[in-house]
């Protein structure tokens, strides 16, 4: 199968020579470089809780989206950051003395140790989340509403598209 195939038959090289294409790629690196520096996480986190590492972060965020589905486990977090179970409980036990999470036993199963945050965590990603708002409020502080509205559709249909051609790669390489 040919990459043109794979693009419903648009010319990948005509592609690359388009100024349009060309700016997007360019800004799709930056994009990842500061994505990958966790810019945003980390100037949350200096506003609002500076001992605090960019893992602590990320088991917040995997808590409260766990939460809402059942109760969370030192497996679920390591699962869901795609960590080891080792380095996911020693991130935890750090988070549980620190006072923002806590160990309690499951509901469901009193043999089983679930994690849920403490009400200074729920605090602290409030905190952090709305820090995380403030920066993206910045970046936008000189659009219109009605070009941060567009963006806003354009950008998730991109990430969509983003999500969608990479799954049907996932399943070509699968099949």
């Amino acid at each position: 199968m040919t990459s043109a195939t794979n693009t419903k038959n648009i010319d990948v090289p005509a592609l690359a020579e388009d100024e349009k294409f060309v700016r997007i790629g360019q800004a799709m690196t930056r994009m990842r470089l500061l994505t990958g520096r966790r810019m945003i996480g980390r100037l949350a986190i200096q506003s609002v809780a500076p001992g605090l590492e960019l893992s602590h972060l990320d088991v917040l965020d995997v808590v409260r989206q766990a939460e809402a589905t059942g109760e969370v486990t030192v497996g679920t977090i390591a699962e869901m950051l795609r960590i080891d179970p080792s380095r996911a409980s020693r991130i935890v036990a750090d988070m549980v003395t620190r006072g923002v999470l806590r160990r309690k036993a499951s509901q469901a199963d009193a043999r089983r140790i679930v994690v849920v945050l403490t009400a200074l965590g729920q605090r602290l990603l409030s905190e952090i989340q709305a820090q995380k708002y403030s920066v993206i409020g910045s970046i936008f502080a000189d659009w219109t509403p009605k070009e941060i509205e567009s963006f806003s559709l354009l950008f998730d249909r991109y990430v969509s598209g983003y999500e969608r051609v990479f799954q049907a790669r996932i399943k070509e390489t699968d099949d």
